[in-house]
């Protein structure tokens, strides 16, 4: 017998999310045993009023500071220095730096074509050999 719907079942019951204002939503994610915040920062429950400061015109909206960093610091050499899972031996990639996200860094090697993504959870620290740029407030 042939389903003209390919596993969809219409007499299945199927629930619907009431469609919430901005406003609404935030107030109910302020519920609860609190939220992850797109930035990756975490607000605790229980807390009124509890809110990261606006941000000053200008400064990056994400609060992941390497990401930050890294972006505010692009083009320049960076030594990378990562430890992979079930390895002992740190591995070093030396580049410029194209840009990095929440979870990752991209990098140009400086002595060939290749472009590395580079995952942060293996990251160990950051190098460089000439001034920064630093975004925050010190």
């Amino acid at each position: 017998m042939s389903n003209q719907y390919n596993g969809f079942n219409p007499n299945f019951p199927r629930v619907t999310q009431p469609q919430l204002t901005p406003a609404q939503q935030a107030t109910q994610l302020g519920q609860g045993g609190g939220f992850m915040q797109p930035s990756g920062g975490f607000l605790p429950p229980g807390q009124p009023g509890v809110s990261p400061a606006a941000p000053s015109p200008g400064a990056f909206l994400e609060q992941s500071y390497v990401e930050n960093i890294l972006r505010a610091n692009r083009g320049k050499i960076a030594t990378v220095y990562m430890t992979f899972t079930g390895k002992t031996q740190e591995q070093v990639f030396v580049g410029y730096i194209i840009g990095a996200g929440r979870d990752h860094i991209a990098l140009k090697d400086v002595n060939s074509n290749k472009t590395y993504i580079l995952l942060q959870v293996y990251l160990d620290y950051i190098t460089f050999d000439e001034q920064i740029t630093y975004p925050f407030p010190l």
